[in-house]
């Protein structure tokens, strides 16, 4: 693991570094989403911004002191749901991922949660490996419900 990574706390002064590590997490993917799943998906600032209102926490990642991750959390129905989770293709393979979902399991734990789940689309190979090594189940697919790219939800059982 990279001790040289410090993971923290995001205020909403970090709207725009947030937008721009979605945006480069995410770029080399594009085409496989419909231009609303992709919209949904690397938000602006300002829709960053607004989610600093809701309860759950947004966290960054960063190396050497630039933004090279993020990820967010929100409880939904009892369950804390993980969003907008990014590593910036030049820190991939570096543990960041781990890292962050870690920070969510240990926030989830801390506010009582008992399971955690999110959504991801069935192109992100990386990414799908790095949840079902952390522990998440894959659920069925979905073809209709983000803006016509298929996706599919995973879920993780917290232990007490």
């Amino acid at each position: 693991m990279n001790s040289d990574v410090q993971i923290r706390i995001a205020s909403p002064t970090c709207a725009d570094a947030i937008a721009d590590t979605l945006r480069a997490a995410f770029a080399e993917f594009e085409s496989f989403y419909t231009p609303e799943a992709f919209a949904a998906t690397v938000l602006p600032p300002e829709k960053i911004r607004e989610r600093f209102d809701e309860s759950g926490a947004i966290w960054t990642a960063l190396k050497d002191g630039e933004f090279v991750g993020t990820v967010s959390a929100v409880p939904r129905e009892g369950r804390l749901y993980i969003r907008s989770m990014a590593v910036v293709p030049s820190a991939q393979g570096l543990g960041i991922g781990r890292r962050l979902l870690e920070t969510v399991e240990n926030f989830a734990v801390e506010n009582r949660f008992k399971n955690l789940f999110l959504y991801t689309v069935p192109f992100l190979d990386g990414a799908i490996r790095l949840y079902e090594q952390s522990g998440f189940k894959r659920g069925h697919p979905e073809t209709e419900g983000f803006f016509g790219t298929s996706w599919f939800e995973m879920t993780k059982e917290l232990r007490k």
